[in-house]
């Protein structure tokens, strides 16, 4: 019988070569080799997701990514001189900086000012090293068989490496920035492994900026017992960017993530989150601001594997023009996963009839005592408090960006930390701006 071999397009063969080409070169040996090797005979078998992968039906990455760049090269001074000047959301906040180009750490732009209980490397290094955090935790955080996670498996690079010790409250907010520097369009696969100890406190950031690149990020965090972790992540860029969150949180932990995504012209940020202790709590919220034709799938796959656990899912998103928005949320309630309290709620704002916004909530429930619901809506501006707006002196531009403002800042004001709660709203305000102008 003749064997049939599946069409490979010009980017699932680019990256084949590229993972010929750099592997020999890669950072870690023995086991990690060994992983790399592995993930990428999974996304060899299946390559890049397309609509037929139920996953991926709305963001098909094999009819959206036409080629692929060649891997990005370390930074030069040109790089790190662009990277230096690039704003952020959260430059008025005072949080400690750490700096990647490119997806490599860059030490002279970073902040590493020593802590107690703060353990700061960076992946390349842990790999190359064989470090025992990163080989008890990368890859084993949140298993999944996704492709993209795959591949980020099989290239990683850099990335950070941080533990925040047992019982020990940060001083200083994290804030991992990630600067496109290099002119040429390149592609950069950046691996994070963040472990916040039983009892600990802290607040991360994560910023991506600029370019034209093709990233493939993710980041496994991992949360100890009655720790407590604030997580931020906002996305602008001109390329296409894939992030994968990988999250474990343990008993009693709590938990809030935020992802706000503007002026970035295609996004998929995906999040494989487990409740695996009992008593944990965790939100989960999103704002989309889309204009052109940007594209932003935010996917979930929330799983309630312990009893007692309560979650909050809340996403928006704004679209005009031809922009285009995804939301796939799925909960999973294990059988001995008994009073789940989980709600997800999701809602399109449509500034243009062009604009087109797919919501796909989904609950799989295998418990008896649980409180579980969702929704999902889709609509435009209601002309009726446009109106009452103009007739009392407004202008039209202003009256949107008025109700525009009140339609997300219902999510931005669930953000228990005012200094990114401020910055984050500030980002959308300007955002509004821009478009009034």
């Amino acid at each position: 019988m003749a064997e049939v071999a599946a069409i490979k397009t010009a980017a699932e063969q680019a990256l084949t070569a590229a993972y010929e080409g750099a592997r020999g070169r890669l950072p870690g040996t023995g086991t990690v080799a060994a992983l790399r090797a592995d993930a990428f005979k999974r996304f060899d078998a299946q390559g890049l997701p397309h609509r037929r992968v139920e996953e991926w039906k709305y963001t098909d990455l094999r009819k959206l990514m036409a080629n692929a760049y060649p891997l990005a090269a370390a930074p030069d001074a040109a790089a790190k001189a662009r990277a230096k000047s690039v704003a952020t959301a959260f430059d008025t906040l005072d949080c400690r900086r750490l700096v990647f180009v490119d997806g490599v750490f860059v030490a002279e732009l970073s902040d590493l000012s020593p802590e107690p209980g703060l353990t700061i490397g960076t992946m390349a290094d842990a790999l190359a090293k064989g470090d025992a955090l990163v080989a008890g935790h990368v890859g084993k955080t949140f298993a999944t068989e996704d492709v993209a996670v795959a591949l980020n498996t099989a290239l990683m690079g850099d990335g950070a490496v941080i533990k925040v010790a047992a019982g020990i409250e940060l001083k200083r907010p994290i804030h991992l920035v990630f600067v496109a520097g290099d002119a040429t369009p390149n592609a950069c696969f950046i691996r994070s492994l963040i472990v916040v100890e039983d009892g600990a406190k802290a607040a991360i950031a994560e910023s991506h900026e600029g370019g034209s690149a093709q990233v493939n990020c993710a980041l496994e965090l991992a949360i100890g017992d009655g720790a407590e972790v604030d997580y931020f992540k906002v996305t602008r860029t001109g390329g296409l960017h894939i992030a994968s969150l990988l999250l474990t949180a343990g008993a009693k932990s709590r938990f809030d993530t935020f992802a706000l995504t503007y002026d970035a012209a295609l996004v998929r940020n995906q999040s494989f989150i487990r409740f695996a202790g009992e008593g944990a709590k965790g939100g989960m919220r999103g704002v989309n601001l889309q204009r052109g034709k940007e594209h932003v799938d935010n996917t979930l796959l929330i799983e309630h594997a312990a009893g007692h656990c309560d979650s909050r899912e809340q996403f928006k998103a704004v679209l005009d023009d031809q922009s285009h928005s995804v939301f796939q949320g799925k909960i999973v309630v294990k059988p001995h996963a008994q009073t789940t309290d989980s709600k997800m709620m999701t809602r399109a704002l449509l500034l243009s009839d062009e604009a087109e916004a797919d919501n796909k909530p989904e609950l799989e429930i295998f418990a008896d005592d649980v409180v579980c619901g969702h929704g999902a809506t889709a609509g435009a501006l209601d002309p009726g408090l446009k109106f009452y707006l103009m007739s009392r002196g407004i202008d039209a531009q202003q009256a949107e960006a008025l109700l525009i403002q009140a339609f997300i800042g219902e999510t931005v004001e669930e953000v228990t930390h005012e200094g990114f709660r401020d910055a984050l709203m500030t980002a959308a305000v300007q955002w509004l701006e821009g478009r009034a102008r």
